[in-house]
């Protein structure tokens, strides 16, 4: 899933992303900007249980656009073993 990056909607995204998978074991990946600063990140990700982080190297570049992201990204994963996320090939230049 890659929800929309506005201020106050991420949040909701990922906050029913952890609650789908807590209530009714369903698994999600997301692809997140990686602010580590933000509530969200630490009320929902870090350091929970069954709940994967990969930062990835460099800014994503999406066919057609000028520029890259103005912001670092990371895959996360809710419900899927640890080692998961580590095998996940990522094609995009960096």
């Amino acid at each position: 899933m890659n929800p929309p990056y506005l201020r106050g909607v991420i949040n909701a995204f990922v906050a029913k992303a952890a609650s789908e998978w807590e209530v009714w074991g369903r698994r999600t990946v997301m692809l997140l900007p990686a602010r580590t600063c933000n509530a969200w990140f630490h009320t929902y990700i870090y350091e929970k249980p069954n709940v994967g982080i990969r930062f990835i190297r460099g800014r994503l570049k999406f066919e057609g656009a000028p520029t890259g992201a103005p912001f670092p990204s990371m895959l996360v994963s809710f419900g899927f073993p640890e080692h998961y996320l580590r095998e996940v090939q990522i094609p995009w230049p960096r």
